[in-house]
């Protein structure tokens, strides 16, 4: 009896269930709009999610011109993006610019920046639009991902992908796996979890008792703080966990505000209440000050630098009594993450050199899990060592909007000058370093760094050790006899934990690399490069320095922005106080 009222109840009890038939669904009809609200949308069916496919962009497909003619639209167009707060657009006057890297005279887009005020403000509209948006039936606000998810698919794949190859110099390639593919898996997997999450009940409720768990969004507003170098991150921080009934500031990064404004333009298009995320472009001491200061806050969905994220915690944490609810701390921060190479991948050298070439140069090595060390056996490095060298020195590194370039520059100048004097200089006056190719910048006209590959004696070193960033790798070679204290060794060398990658067919070896690196990484990868998880497949995050490991892209993952409510209704009357161990 799924609703037990004093009607059902009797019509249950005198086994007359024809006779209580209009009575129960009387009584069902009258139970009204906020029980339905509640209780209905388990049962929804959601259609059953695939992963996107990915275009070739083959010269003369469909899909390559029209890309190339939504770069052609953004020549000499210079976006005005607004902060947008509960639907309203403010355009602050206070402005800052954000360029094409690869090409830093070239402005593409103004962004005006949200004040403290305004983000209080924010604050105050998302806590008005809460209520009613948690109480909005999963399936209506199921269509509306969905939905978004189509129209990424769709109408405004193009526009995704050129103002992410333009804004964050992606190539062609990597700007599908990540604005398109990516940030469409996420959306559809999440309903697809989220339903599945929702049919999760008691499976007892005795004679009498009907026991059920109801899924509350969080009693506050989440702030979510997104990074430059994935489009697909951005969407997913801020609007999955809307998905589950709540609301949002979503700061994007300054470098890949072009981008996330056209993301959050296709919310509006699809549905998305006002004021359910609002978009505000801000400084990152305002923003965090802000939000951190508000008894409001439920949770912080974070990507970005380590220092970030551990002032946010503080901050937190100094301000832990002020809030309604402890808040929820979510983040995915940095890596220094490894291909580990045994003597028993010579019969495979080619992928072990194809794998890094593309794990570490991809995107000018700025994916959290891009390779950045590497340990290779004494007998295979010279082989390893050519290969790859050949492979850069045919590598085409230049503008994205070339479809023949590889890779492009790194993000700003900021970035650039941190490795060129941190590390290229650092690598330079080091007897241990080694150059096998590379080692400058350049950056008359873009952020260009170019591919690198050091060889070290010093596994310790900071090359080894702290997260550079950018196409760099450096590379350990070890006596062969010696692989497994090389695999302590690689489990120690650095605070991170996010992703690592073994080479070998010695299953003896496989094995033993599991139980050393067992907390190494957060994505293992077996004769496969360190970076491209998949939603779906490989659910992304990692510990120790890398963040909370909460994986981004699987079902656990909605389970953090949600607060279950259990719920247990008796329905017979309780006829006595007393118990029998306590009677005469």
């Amino acid at each position: 009896i799924p609703f037990c009222t004093d009607d059902i109840l009797s019509a249950y009890r005198t086994r007359n269930l024809m006779a209580g038939r209009a009575r129960v669904l009387g009584a069902l009809q009258s139970l009204g709009r906020g029980l339905h609200r509640c209780y209905s949308s388990p049962a929804v069916a959601v259609p059953a999610p695939r992963n996107e496919p990915v275009f070739d962009f083959k010269p003369g497909s469909q899909e390559r011109a029209d890309v190339e003619k939504a770069l052609s639209d953004l020549r000499g167009h210079v976006e005005e993006i607004p902060c947008v707060i509960g639907g309203r657009e403010v355009f602050t006057g206070k402005t800052r610019t954000q360029v094409a890297p690869y090409d830093h005279q070239r402005a593409i887009a103004n962004f005006h920046l949200a004040s403290e005020d305004m983000i209080k403000e924010a604050i105050d509209t998302a806590m008005v639009v809460r209520r009613e948006w948690d109480n909005t039936p999963f399936e209506h606000r199921a269509s509306i991902f969905l939905r978004i998810a189509d129209l990424l698919s769709t109408k405004y794949r193009p526009q995704v992908l050129a103002t992410t190859m333009v804004g964050q110099a992606k190539t062609v390639l990597q700007a599908e796996i990540d604005a398109t593919c990516e940030l469409i898996d996420f959306y559809r997997f999440a309903v697809h979890y989220a339903a599945e999450l929702y049919r999760v009940q008691p499976d007892i409720s005795p004679p009498g008792v009907w026991n059920r768990m109801l899924y509350r969004g969080l009693e506050g507003f989440i702030a979510a703080i997104s990074p430059f170098n994935f489009t697909a991150i951005g969407g997913n921080l801020s609007a999955t966990p809307t998905l589950m009934g709540n609301v949002a500031l979503w700061k994007p990064a300054s470098t890949a505000m072009l981008s996330n404004w056209t993301v959050f333009k296709i919310y509006r298009e699809a549905g998305l209440p006002d004021g359910v995320i609002n978009f505000m472009p801000s400084s990152g001491p305002t923003f965090g000050e802000t939000v951190t200061s508000s008894e409001h806050l439920a949770a912080i969905n974070f990507t970005g630098s380590n220092d970030t994220f551990n002032w946010l915690w503080k901050r937190v944490g100094q301000n832990i009594e002020n809030y309604r609810t402890f808040p929820r701390l979510v983040g995915e921060v940095g890596g220094k993450n490894y291909h580990f190479v045994h003597p028993s991948a010579e019969s495979d050298i080619d992928t072990v050199v194809n794998c890094t070439i593309r794990g570490t140069m991809e995107y000018s090595g700025q994916k959290c899990s891009a390779t950045a060390r590497m340990y290779v056996p004494e007998s295979l490095w010279p082989k390893i060592c050519e290969g790859m060298v050949e492979i850069i020195k045919q590598m085409k590194v230049a503008t994205p909007e070339d479809f023949s370039t590889f890779t492009s520059s790194v993000i700003d100048e900021a970035s650039f000058d941190r490795i060129s004097t941190e590390f290229l200089d650092y690598a330079r006056g080091n007897p241990d370093v080694k150059t096998m190719i590379g080692g400058n910048g350049d950056k008359s006209v873009g952020y260009f760094i170019e591919p690198t590959i050091y060889q070290t004696t010093d596994p310790k070193n900071k090359l080894m050790e702290e997260e550079v960033f950018g196409p760099v790798l450096t590379v350990y070679v070890y006596p062969d006899k010696d692989w497994e204290q090389t695999l302590h060794l690689a489990d120690t060398t650095s605070i991170y934990g996010l992703t690592g990658a073994v080479f070998g067919s010695d299953r003896a070896f496989i094995a033993k690399a599991l139980e050393i690196l067992r907390h190494s990484a957060g994505n293992f990868y077996i004769n496969d490069k360190s970076t491209g998880s998949v939603v779906g497949q490989q659910p992304f995050g990692g510990a120790r320095g890398s963040g909370t490991n909460d994986k981004a892209g699987a079902g656990s993952y909605l389970q953090r922005w949600v607060s279950p409510l259990s719920i247990k209704e008796t329905t017979v009357p309780v006829t006595q106080w007393s118990y029998p161990s306590i009677d005469k």
